[in-house]
């Protein structure tokens, strides 16, 4: 469904062509601007969800795994919309309007979900990072896929040492995230599926 034009323009970003972004950013800003101002959003709000959505468009076109099933402006749209709702779920303010002057349900089902798993990436490391350096060892070998022979030969703990620092580690990390809200509200989402 896309057009020549819209290719153009990807391979620019892809590219980092200074003059294609600034293009595209003087044609699209308004438009995003009037829907995060609307929705309980500021100026550097604004920008934040831009940059952050032309990085992402950026990303897919630089690993051409960016298929258009819209227009680049309204997939673009679609993409700012999504990570402004999500920042308004984490932030509890309650989207008033979904106006956005152009129709964002061609935007692909996909993007929704690469943007919820994101988050969920997100609120991850967010609380590994807080575990102790043994658990963080313990669990970085687990998650490599090492048995516990292997990860006991390695850190120098014993098996059943090895086994109880796992779950301990794994029990405490998973406390962590699901008193997180931005957890509870990804929950809500996938409920709702």
């Amino acid at each position: 469904m896309s057009n020549t034009r819209d290719l153009k323009i990807l391979e620019g970003i892809a590219a980092g062509d200074e003059g294609t972004i600034t293009a595209f950013y003087k044609k699209n800003l308004p438009y995003i601007k009037g829907y995060i101002l609307q929705n309980s959003g500021s100026e550097e709000d604004v920008e934040d969800v831009f940059q952050d959505a032309l990085v992402f468009v950026y990303q897919k076109a630089k690993t051409d795994s960016l298929v258009l099933h819209s227009s680049l402006q309204t997939y673009f749209y679609g993409v700012c919309k999504n990570i402004w709702r999500n920042r308004l779920r984490k932030n509890k303010k309650i989207v008033s309007t979904d106006d956005l002057s152009v129709n964002t349900e061609s935007v692909h089902p996909t993007i929704i979900q690469e943007i919820e798993n994101n988050e969920r990436d997100h609120v991850y490391r967010k609380y590994f990072i807080r575990l102790s350096d043994r658990c963080k060892e313990v669990l970085s070998l687990v998650f490599e896929g090492k048995s516990m022979k292997e990860i006991s030969g390695i850190t120098g703990y014993s098996e059943t040492y090895t086994r109880k620092k796992k779950f301990e580690c794994k029990k405490s990390l998973i406390q962590m995230i699901e008193k997180d809200p931005i957890y509870k509200e990804l929950q809500q989402t996938l409920e709702k599926k």
